[in-house]
């Protein structure tokens, strides 16, 4: 999360400090495997063996095997879908087969097939969250793939990460002419480059900051602290604006550029499966200062602007659309009747068009309420009913309307980072959250942070993906911000709406609901918070249940990643025992709670372990 200290690990020697640190990291990873300190720990996928050996008392336990290096593990490969009552096999919960080692319930392309007559493709509804019902998901262990190791760390993986962990060639194929990415060896190579900017983010990024400031500054000086980039490939647009200390939402569907998200997060890039189709974004209103799309793929003038409009909503007053796309400067095909719907419908909307040159054209999201309103009046647009914006934006249909901002949201003028991180933001007057409260949750964490990292016995460079399951004002987060890492945080969708304040605050998150799989990658994060989570899900029913987020948990956990709980009693006591089912390691701790009072803490590691081939 840190602005201009990151900037110092990109600066123009970087590329030899990088290339550096690779040939230590390859040369170290290949050492450790010789001694067993970066090998997994296999699973027999011959049921039999692993039948034969289910008399050990412990579901983690090793067994002899032919190699004395290898160590093994007496769970058992079966394919097993979700039962009720929910049942976990005496040996430990079952790994799935190796074909799904990049298994993500709700994207499932084979489930999503069989809803089809049903979607509106013509919105690309099937590119949309969709979760099977609880019969038909997985209740087993995802696998990593063939072949995978332990992930480069930041700030080498923004650069280069390891071919066998996201083995997808076609990425390569048919974007490495633009710089996405290349192939190098046992490695994939990011320079960079990206379908309009194939000779690199950083020129791009200039050159947004020139138009915006008429050649004065540059983004950050233009008052952008946070993007979401729309349709991100790979990430490297964020990656690049991390020097400015500018904070990105990436997302893009799971669609025809295959692992584009996987590739982003693998690097250590912020990034979630999603698309902007038929229901709102899982993001607060008046968020973002940027909204940023190129060559995203999103039809933007169809659909009477619909989703124009959700860029709206998003949108802070007087910020920006940046739209660098063939209709912004290409005269052939239907391009210009394209260009020309845009410029109708963002003219209703009434922003503005600031800048249009080399490939790319800026709007500015004007705060003009008496242009709306006249517009409504002649019928260009609709106004919106009054929204209670203290409700978190969940599975909410979009609205083909504009929201006009009342007195009670009027913008709060907000402080550039890092100041804005212990901003207090109005939104949580609305919802009864006192200063008072919001600076002792900030100062807890402060606090918490040094401990944690005490009780991990790691380095600071060991993290780099954190999540915060339920991050309330996201004080946890504000505490990371000198460490190299990115947050996630997460405001359950049955909650109310903290997310606008952790927006103000510089951060990024998203609304989810936990009885639900997360819209992201297996082995994802190294890092998951999980602070009195599961009391907020115990009386919710079948598929909410304590094991069914654990598996969840389990899922987007890279291996050798860190889970943190805190939570009531009983249901720590719970985890204690399930915990080697799930092969994690967990040690129990007590530290003070926000009332001064013992609070159990546990400190889990998921295992490295591996299907034997």
């Amino acid at each position: 999360m840190r602005g201009y200290a990151l900037g110092s690990a990109f600066d123009s020697k970087s590329g030899q400090m990088i290339m550096v640190a690779l040939l230590l990291m390859v040369g170290s990873f290949y050492v450790g495997n010789l001694f067993g300190n970066n090998a997994p720990i296999y699973i027999s996928q011959d049921s039999a063996t692993s039948s034969s050996s289910s008399s050990s008392s412990s579901p983690s336990a090793s067994s002899s095997s032919s190699s004395p290096a290898i160590s093994t593990l007496i769970n058992k490969v079966a394919l097993t879908y979700r039962e009720t009552p929910l049942v976990i096999p005496p040996n430990g919960m079952n790994i799935c087969p190796l074909k799904f080692n990049e298994y993500i319930p709700c994207h499932d392309i084979s489930y999503v097939k069989q809803l089809l007559r049903s979607l509106n493709v013509s919105r690309r509804e099937e590119l949309e969250r969709h979760c099977p019902p609880l019969e038909k998901r997985l209740f087993c262990l995802v696998p990593p793939p063939k072949d995978y190791k332990i992930p480069i760390k930041w700030p080498v993986s923004r650069d280069y990460v390891w071919k066998s962990n996201v083995n997808h060639t076609h990425l390569a194929e048919v974007k490495g002419g633009q710089n996405w990415v290349h192939e190098k060896n046992q490695l994939w190579w990011f320079p960079g480059g990206g379908t309009h900017f194939k000779h690199g983010a950083a020129e791009y990024i200039q050159r947004l900051g020139n138009m915006i400031t008429d050649e004065t500054g540059d983004l950050r000086s233009a008052g952008v602290v946070q993007v979401l980039d729309v349709g991100c490939g790979v990430a490297s647009f964020s990656a690049y604006l991390l020097p400015l200390d500018i904070q990105t939402m990436s997302f893009a569907p799971k669609d025809g550029h295959e692992n584009q998200i996987q590739f982003a997060l693998e690097r250590g890039i912020g990034a979630m499966i999603s698309a902007i189709a038929t229901k709102q974004l899982p993001y607060p209103s008046n968020s973002f200062e940027m909204v940023h799309c190129s060559r995203c793929r999103v039809d933007w003038h169809e659909n009477d602007g619909i989703l124009l409009k959700e860029v709206n909503r998003l949108l802070r007053p007087n910020r920006y659309f940046v739209y660098s796309a063939p209709p912004a400067y290409r005269k052939d095909k239907d391009y210009p009747v394209i260009w020309n719907k845009l410029v109708d419908l963002t003219t209703a909307m009434c922003w503005k068009l600031i800048a249009r040159k080399v490939q790319t054209a800026i709007w500015i999201k004007e705060e003009n309420t008496s242009c709306l309103q006249h517009n409504a009046e002649l019928k260009l647009i609709d106004i919106c009913d009054a929204v209670d914006e203290t409700k978190p934006s969940w599975k909410t249909p979009l609205m083909n309307c504009i929201q006009l901002r009342s007195a009670k949201t009027d913008t709060q003028k907000l402080p550039p980072r890092p100041e804005r991180l212990s901003a207090y933001s109005e939104s949580l007057s609305r919802i009864a959250i006192s200063k008072e409260k919001f600076s002792m949750d900030s100062d807890f964490w402060q606090d918490q942070v040094h401990y944690y990292w005490k009780l991990m016995n790691i380095s600071k460079t060991e993290i780099r993906n954190v999540m915060d399951m339920n991050a309330f004002c996201g004080g946890f987060a504000a505490a990371l911000n000198e460490l190299p890492v990115w947050v996630m945080n997460i405001i359950p969708s049955s909650m109310q709406n903290t997310l606008s304040a952790i927006y103000d605050r510089g951060l990024t998150g998203a609304f989810h609901d936990w009885c639900e799989p997360f819209s992201t990658y297996p082995r994802t994060y190294d890092l998951l918070h999980a602070n009195h989570l599961f009391s907020q899900y115990k009386n919710s029913g079948e598929g909410c249940q304590l094991e069914d987020i654990i598996l969840e948990m389990d899922r987007i956990l890279r291996p050798q990643g860190f889970v943190i709980i805190r939570d009531e009693d009983s249901i720590t006591s719970r985890i204690q025992d399930l915990a080697p089912k799930f092969l994690w390691e967990v040690d129990s701790h007590i530290l003070e709670n926000k009332k001064k009072q013992r609070e159990t803490v546990l400190i889990c590691r998921k295992k490295f372990w591996a299907i034997m081939v």
